[in-house]
């Protein structure tokens, strides 16, 4: 039996759950400044993503605008 272990990149997780909510980057963009205050803008975001270089808690941060809290479980 072969298991094959997948781990995501925050980067990839942040994609998929723009997908199910159906937002787009721009859309987050606008969210994400209006929820902090602070500027967000599409060419940032979309670079961290295809860079794969955002930080856990920017990421904690977009995910909590986008709905969902971040959930570490014990297996």
């Amino acid at each position: 039996m072969v298991s094959i272990i997948y781990i995501m990149s925050c980067s990839e997780d942040l994609r998929i759950l723009l997908i199910k909510e159906k937002i787009s980057i721009t859309e987050l963009a606008q969210m994400a400044s209006e929820k902090s205050g602070k500027k967000y803008t599409v060419f940032g975001i979309s670079q961290k993503l295809s860079r794969n270089s955002m930080k856990y808690d920017e990421f904690q941060f977009l995910a909590e605008v986008l709905g969902y809290r971040i959930n570490f479980e014990k297996i």
